[in-house]
């Protein structure tokens, strides 16, 4: 009977439960989207390290993160290929540049390099053109998303990077960037041409392991000697350039921010809802009390009715905000719904809705029954 009871307290005054959805469905917008958004901005700032199979990268000593690296000579690369349980080193440029639109203006990019034969790293999500073709010199793949903002919509297309030509030979399609000035892939013989560097220069070196080698060891080893660079584990450096943008700049904690009053909103939201909800049917109440209905009993019913209101409004919410992302897709800057989110959004609705429910159960207890018979 409670869950009966409960059903039709909330769906007796149809406005009321309208409004208490709403208030529920825009928490669980408002949530998951800054969540979202937020998830969505950390994986970009680590795109570049999570599609690379390194097991260690080699950079250049105070590093932090992957965009902001500093000059390497490429000589550490064979430094490092003399140490037991390396398989394989291959250089890696990053470097900001200019890019020019043929229709005018300019864009900042970030050019990477990497060997045309890499096994390591490179584009990935490729839709059109082949990775062979970055030999060619002046050639270069960009992603779909950014096509408009640097003025290409087509393989053959011409522009300039720092005032020396470049012909778009693929797109690949996804691949974003924390910073905003969009990744363009190109051979690491070509990008030095672009930024004007050394034929040994490199930002980075990309390490493979052999089977069984101790990556710790291997560590020490290379640290050891070669005391001007730092060795990263894969995901360790993909943290540290996470924390990087998320922490130390106002970028990363207006996210943070964000994110934050997101949840204390959408908490203030469906607390509030719930407990006017509750506050309004207090007649109804006091006359199950007067029948003789235990607390428990009248417990149960307000936790229930919580429950039944934080499922469908949840239910609502999450498919809102699901087809939000998928929506978000093509854009720049595009919020993540994973599994562990969505079930998260869950939980902390029913917590919200439950917790709003336990507050408004002291003012039912404190129903004097006699009044129903005034």
């Amino acid at each position: 009977m409670t869950t009966l009871i409960a059903w039709r307290n909330l769906a007796h005054d149809r406005v009321r439960l309208i409004v208490t959805l709403v208030g529920i469905v825009f928490s669980v917008v408002l949530m998951g989207m800054q969540a979202g958004l937020l998830l969505g901005f950390s994986k970009a700032t680590t795109g570049l390290i999570d599609y690379a199979k390194a097991d260690l990268w080699m950079v250049p000593k105070g590093t932090l993160d992957v965009d902001l690296g500093t000059p390497l000579d490429e000589r550490r690369r064979f430094q490092a290929l003399a140490i037991p349980g390396i398989r394989r080193a291959e250089p890696y440029l990053i470097n900001f540049a200019r890019w020019k639109k043929p229709s005018g203006g300019t864009e900042s990019i970030q050019l990477v390099g990497t060997p045309v034969d890499s096994e390591l790293a490179g584009p990935w999500n490729l839709e059109q053109g082949r990775l062979e073709d970055l030999a060619i010199p002046d050639a270069v793949i960009v992603d779909h998303l950014y096509a408009k903002k640097l003025g290409v919509s087509q393989v053959g297309d011409t522009v300039e990077i720092n005032q020396r030509r470049a012909k778009i030979v693929g797109f690949t399609r996804g691949i974003r960037t924390f910073t905003q000035s969009p990744y363009v892939f190109t051979s690491i013989a070509n990008a030095r041409t672009f930024v004007g560097a050394p034929s040994t220069q490199a930002g980075y070196v990309l390490l493979s392991l052999t089977p069984g080698a101790d990556p710790a060891q291997v560590e020490a080893a290379i640290e050891a000697r070669i005391p001007e660079v730092e060795i990263f584990a894969a995901k360790a450096f993909a943290k540290s350039s996470s924390d990087y943008w998320l922490y130390t700049t106002g970028a990363g904690f207006s996210l943070i921010i964000s994110a934050i009053l997101g949840l204390v909103v959408g908490i203030v939201i469906v607390a509030q809802t719930l407990y006017a909800s509750t506050i309004d049917r207090l007649p109804e109440y006091a006359t199950l009390k007067a029948m003789g209905a235990p607390s428990r009993y009248l417990y149960q019913i307000i936790i229930t009715q919580a429950g039944i209101a934080a499922a469908i409004g949840y239910s609502i919410g999450i498919v809102v905000v699901k087809i939000l992302v998928i929506g978000a897709a093509e854009a720049s800057a595009a919020p993540l719904l994973p599994l562990w989110l969505a079930v998260g959004l869950g939980v902390l609705t029913f917590s919200m809705c439950v917790g709003a429910a336990v507050i408004s159960i002291r003012k039912v207890m404190a129903i004097d029954p006699v009044g129903v018979f005034r």
